[in-house]
């Protein structure tokens, strides 16, 4: 089978990569610059498949309807990849479109640690349960690590950090708990977003401060996380340079940062029964020497020794612990197309097998 158009619209970026048959892949601008003829199927990364998509699906109306009404679950990203995928379909009509989930990887979590603490109805009627995201980065994350190790049913946890953040354990190959729930705002802080707040403290502003809803809901996805603590500085490079030259708030962002994925990490340790291998991926997991540093530090009670000098090397899937730390530390570059590239074939395959 040929090439694969990727399209991954995610929240804070939209990247069209074609894969070929060899996993190649080659990084476009625009739809218009990819050849139609070259191709044999168009991916697309949808982040909340919810409770009906758990494989990848070929796409009709229906796939896209459907997509469409679980946008109030994942606003920042249902909506974004439908329009990408209206796009796409518009620039190659006669080509088959995949939509691949990133909640798929995680159907295998623990029940204890999908389900919420909450009324039977609200969890049977309405589906409020922890479905789990990033699930094409951790799946390449996994692969790589069990290559880059030389192991197998490893039990692994990994940060994707980047606009978006998840910390997940992965056991044996299959995650088994996730720090996003039933939306991508639950879990450690983000760029933007908050991640993890007691539920009281919603209350309270909603009902005593007058806060409507609409107002909440784009405060927590777009005015909060990083970004939000730190007083107006913008973006993450610009953050961690004046968190270096010691200005505070920035300071402070970093810190209850790494303080929280440090603690997930720990969580998801213990949700893995123990920690063989810690993976940072995405944009901060791949490009912040401090992150790793500080996070790491907080975990050396876990058995987790960086190599300071492997930790500051430029160059990604590469193992930066210390040579004699019990717990390994890698540094994997996010290729979440070659996952959903490969999704696509298979979903053809299975077509063409029983057409």
């Amino acid at each position: 089978m040929g090439s694969v158009l990727v399209v991954n619209a995610g929240s804070t970026s939209l990247k069209l990569r074609v894969v070929d048959e060899n996993e190649a892949t080659n990084e476009t601008s625009s739809l218009g610059k990819v050849v139609a003829d070259d191709l044999d199927a168009v991916a697309h990364r949808v982040v909340h498949g919810g409770p009906r998509f758990r494989e990848p699906v070929l796409v009709d109306e229906d796939i896209r309807r459907e997509i469409l009404a679980l946008e109030p679950l994942a606003p920042l990203h249902n909506a974004p990849a439908l329009r990408a995928m209206a796009e796409a379909e518009e620039a190659f009509p006669d080509l088959p479109h995949v939509a691949v989930f990133d909640t798929g990887f995680h159907e295998t979590i623990l029940e204890e640690a999908s389900v919420y603490a909450i009324p039977a109805r609200w969890r049977e009627e309405f589906g409020v349960r922890r479905y789990g995201f990033h699930g094409l980065s951790v799946e390449w994350s996994v692969e790589r690590a069990s290559a880059l190790l030389g192991r197998t049913g490893l039990r692994i946890v990994v940060c994707h950090l980047g606009g978006g953040c998840s910390v997940t354990a992965v056991s044996d190959g299959r995650s088994v708990d996730t720090t996003m729930g039933f939306s991508p705002l639950e879990g450690v802080p983000m760029n933007t977003r908050s991640g993890s707040i007691d539920p009281g403290a919603m209350l309270y502003l909603v009902r005593e401060k007058g806060v409507d809803i609409d107002a909440l809901d784009h405060a927590l996805n777009f005015d909060s996380g990083i970004e939000g603590l730190a007083g107006g500085f913008r973006g993450a490079r610009e953050l961690e340079e004046v968190a270096e030259a010691g200005e505070s708030a920035a300071e402070l962002a970093y810190a209850v940062f790494e303080h929280r994925v440090a603690g997930a990490v720990a969580a998801m340790a213990a949700a893995a029964g123990g920690i063989d291998a810690l993976v940072f991926t995405a944009g901060i997991g791949e490009g912040s020497v401090r992150v790793r540093d500080r996070v790491c530090a907080r975990l050396a009670f876990l058995g987790v020794q960086l190599d300071s000098a492997a930790n500051r090397e430029g160059a990604l899937d590469r193992d930066i612990a210390a040579s004699d730390s019990p717990v390994r530390v890698l540094v994997v570059r996010a290729r979440e197309e070659l996952v959903a590239a490969r999704a696509a074939r298979n979903v053809l395959r299975e077509t063409r097998k029983h057409s």
